[in-house]
């Protein structure tokens, strides 16, 4: 990977398990990493976790950006510390299951669907018109955007929605800011050995960095279902 000593990227979602693979790959790369936590005792864990990863290249900052008021907030606020914003990797999500569509109630729906497409939504609201350009905005969706899961329909539901969202994105930018989509099958990550050819969060990352680094690397989808598309998708932008 190539150095990437001034990139600011912005990691909302960055202290999960897909996002901290996210996060050390920047950090290893050599760039600002933003990563909005919840409070400092959860920014205090996130930098145990990392370990010697957390370099002083790493900033937490304590925001909520589930509103539209709250992501406005955040995007300002490293605006003003770090004086702009050049890449975005999104890994917000979470999984619900359970229920049949027709036996959710209104917490379900307003928890599994609207909260998250919500945060995504003031997310890219507030950061695309901040984006230099330099780097690209990456939204990392999960297969069920594509396969409908029987028992979590409200997951695949939102993330169809959010892979709409870089889509309509990448087509009102033109050639003007490069909106990918990562779509991950199951991953392996600290918490979740896996299995041995499930993509890791390490190469989601390895991939993020790549895709940013790669000005030719128009606006695109990129598939991450197994280890062996994570390689592939990486010697494809070397």
């Amino acid at each position: 990977m190539t150095k990437q000593t001034t990139r600011r990227v912005l990691v909302p979602g960055g202290s999960g398990a897909v996002g901290e693979g996210v996060v050390r790959a920047y950090l290893a790369a050599g760039a600002d990493v933003v990563v909005p936590t919840r409070g400092e005792q959860r920014a205090d864990e996130f930098r145990r976790v990392l370990g010697d990863a957390a370099t002083d290249r790493l900033h937490l900052f304590a925001h909520d950006y589930s509103t539209f008021d709250g992501a406005e907030s955040l995007a300002a606020t490293m605006q003003d510390r770090l004086g702009g914003i050049d890449d975005v990797v999104a890994p917000i999500g979470g999984w619900w299951a359970g229920k049949q569509l027709w036996k959710i109630g209104e917490d379900d729906w307003a928890g599994a669907f609207t909260g998250l497409a919500t945060t995504h939504m003031a997310v890219a609201r507030a950061v695309m018109p901040r984006l230099t350009g330099r780097g690209s905005y990456a939204i990392v969706v999960g297969e069920s955007a594509v396969h409908p899961i029987p028992g979590s329909g409200l997951v695949s539901m939102e993330q169809a929605a959010i892979l709409m969202m870089q889509r309509v994105l990448a087509a009102e930018s033109g050639g003007d800011r490069r909106v990918h989509a990562l779509v991950l099958g199951p991953v392996r990550t600290r918490l979740v050995p896996g299995e041995p050819e499930w993509v890791s969060a390490d190469q989601v990352g390895a991939v993020a960095v790549a895709l940013s680094d790669t000005p030719a690397a128009t606006s695109r989808e990129v598939l991450l279902r197994t280890g062996a598309e994570a390689e592939q998708a990486l010697a494809g932008l070397a």
